[in-house]
């Protein structure tokens, strides 16, 4: 057993009550190796943003979990080093059952997603209490879903969206004592968020996605006032790097993301947490591609894979000044 505090990590309860006061979200940015790591804790850093390093169960596969829990405890250390102790968690996204909820919890994660969305009603509260009541024994805070999102990002697929419904949140909250809750307004998973039949085109051709339900968040909001709301899927699919791709043999057709302003008005609101990958993972790809079609003699792999760190770092930063709205609340 590591306990998430002997590694200087925090969990995500004043994190939460500090963004819904000041009207802001806490970046949720997946990593899964070390260039993505460096980038995240350069950039929140920089702009003085407090971080929650998330990892699927993918990326606890694909990287080992005791290399991760380390790279964790280095992201702490590196911050430092760096200048300036941001606030940093460590969470599992997107969990798919108990044992792997405790596992994480054993091995030093400061916060865990239990994912029940896929279940009946009864069976999402029963898994997630059973989270809940083991990860508060160690201080750990819990993420619970009511809802679906449609789209395929890592080890989650699902072909559509359910909404959450407001009426059930505060029964669910109430029989699970989860600390946040994710919910689906219409943000979905990976590159491809919607279906080009789903969006309008603007005058530059460019999809325009349907917009995110604020008629539900806020119903959510009066039936839970002051409440941790999570968005996941909220990725914007920057269209500048999509033409880098393509322009340099990628194939990223018809991909469309949450426009950006949606998103900051997400985040003004009880939405203290919003999911990023696949914008980090567009940005890395645009730059490797790029070093590859104009150094096709590089073999180094510092030599494409440090760009990509750096574009990431600049894309989170943006992030963090822009949408989030959380620099500078470290």
């Amino acid at each position: 057993m590591v306990s998430y505090k002997e590694l200087g990590l925090v969990n995500t309860k004043d994190m939460f009550a500090k963004a819904i006061k000041g009207g802001y979200a806490i970046p949720a940015y997946n990593f899964n190796n070390m260039e993505q790591m460096q980038a995240i804790i350069q950039a929140c850093v920089e702009t003085k943003s407090p971080v929650i390093l998330q990892v699927s169960a993918g990326a606890r596969k694909y990287a080992n979990q005791t290399l991760l829990r380390y790279m964790a405890q280095g992201a702490v250390e590196y911050a430092k080093e760096l200048g300036y102790n941001i606030p940093i968690a460590l969470h599992l996204d997107h969990g798919a059952d108990f044992e792997i909820c405790k596992a994480c919890v054993d091995s030093g994660f400061s916060s865990v997603m239990i994912d029940g969305s896929h279940h009946p009603y009864e069976k999402n509260v029963e898994e997630t209490k059973k989270v809940v009541d083991y990860a508060h024994k160690y201080d750990v805070t819990v993420e619970g879903e009511l809802g679906v999102l449609a789209g395929i990002e890592d080890d989650v697929v699902a072909e559509h969206s359910t909404y959450t419904q407001p009426e059930e949140v505060v029964d669910f909250v109430s029989k699970t004592g989860v600390d946040s809750l994710a919910i689906s307004i219409g943000t979905s998973h990976g590159a491809n968020k919607f279906k080009p039949e789903q969006c309008t085109r603007n005058a530059q051709g460019i999809l325009i996605p349907p917009p995110l339900r604020f008629d539900i968040l806020e119903e959510i909001e009066k039936q839970l006032p002051g409440f941790p709301i999570v968005l996941h899927g909220s990725s914007s699919v920057p269209q500048d790097l999509v033409a880098v791709i393509n322009a340099n043999g990628g194939k990223m057709k018809d991909s469309v993301g949450i426009p950006e302003e949606q998103l900051r008005k997400a985040a003004k609101s009880a939405v203290c947490k919003i999911n990023i990958d696949s914008d980090g993972r567009i940005a890395m790809t645009a730059a490797v591609r790029k070093v590859f079609v104009e150094s096709p003699s590089e073999f180094d792999p510092r030599k494409y894979l440090g760009p990509a760190r750096d574009s990431l770092m600049e894309l989170y930063k943006a992030k963090n000044i822009n949408v989030l709205g959380s620099a500078n609340q470290a």
